[in-house]
């Protein structure tokens, strides 16, 4: 399978509809999907300033510390890590550990000040611990991040598919697809989060009206899984050989699915969702489903 292929999921679908989905998680080994389109223009902004540190946000187990961590060749980097618990445990966390062999310091605040990752005074001090750096956002969404995300859909993918479907974290993905789409397009995002906040997010960066967003298939909110979307992870996979990561694509698949048996496509829709990659957080997850003696996500090697 090559990058950004669309790989027809071989199922048999009522009122012949056909689902495809682009393999974004195929574009690079660590730095995979919606991760490496977003950083792609920040890092060459930042070369182009000629700034010599990223610093950014994240918690313990976000990919996106991961993804900056592996991808700022030639910069310091910098993760802001939201809680103290693992400050002298960082070699537990798989997440911190290969952002830390990767050269990634750390600076560990408890939630409340992580609470303030977007004010002025906050920043400010950390300019004064740090020197000079080039920010990236927690979950890396700005207009560098959103251009980027306007480059995963090809000319094919808007005369060809009816419906776009996107997991969603902090709306940069989605408002990328959106503003790259046709506007016979509908484009549905799955939101990993409780409430329906992000549509104030979207509406600051996209123009169109053919979008919406489904709260439906969150699992209880960020982070959280339940045993039913396990055995539907490992029964997708044995089924496809698509592996899915348990925060974002895979309750989007979930839902996908789901919405197709409940008849809301139209007769002959064709259907791309976007793989946006997030396997790095499968190991932290099994970790944490085997100490509550759960099912894990069985994936090969």
């Amino acid at each position: 399978m090559e990058k950004n292929q669309n790989q027809k999921i071989e199922m048999i679908f009522p009122n012949g509809i056909e689902l495809y989905i682009k393999r974004e998680d195929l574009l690079h080994p660590i730095i995979s999907g919606n991760k490496f389109r977003k950083l792609k223009y920040n890092l060459e902004e930042a070369k182009k300033l000629g700034f010599k540190k990223i610093l950014t946000f994240g918690g313990a187990f976000s990919n996106h510390i991961v993804a900056v961590a592996g991808a700022a060749f030639g910069f310091e980097t910098i993760g802001v890590i939201r809680g103290e618990e693992l400050i002298d445990k960082v070699q537990e966390n798989p997440f911190l550990a290969f952002a830390q062999q990767n050269g990634m310091k750390f600076h560990f605040v408890d939630r409340s000040t992580y609470r303030n990752k977007s004010d002025k005074k906050f920043i400010e001090s950390l300019h004064d611990l740090y020197g000079d750096f080039y920010l990236v956002p927690e979950g890396g969404t700005n207009q560098l991040a959103i251009k980027g995300c306007e480059e995963i859909l090809t000319s094919k993918d808007k005369s060809t598919f009816d419906f776009i479907c996107c997991a969603m974290g902090t709306g940069g993905t989605i408002s990328g697809i959106i503003n790259s789409s046709n506007a016979s397009q509908e484009i549905i995002g799955f939101s990993s989060l409780k409430g329906g906040f992000l549509s104030d997010v979207i509406r600051n960066f996209v123009q169109k009206e053919n979008w919406n967003i489904n709260c439906g298939y969150h699992f209880g909110g960020y982070g959280k899984v339940s045993d039913e979307l396990i055995r539907f992870l490992n029964t997708f996979y044995q089924q496809t050989n698509i592996p899915l990561d348990p925060i974002y694509t895979g309750k989007m698949m979930f839902g996908i699915l789901d919405l197709i048996q409940k008849d809301y496509f139209p007769p002959n829709s064709k259907i791309l969702a976007i793989h946006t990659g997030g396997l790095q957080g499968i190991s932290g997850m099994n970790d944490l489903l085997k100490k509550k003696n759960k099912e894990i996500i069985q994936y090969n090697d």
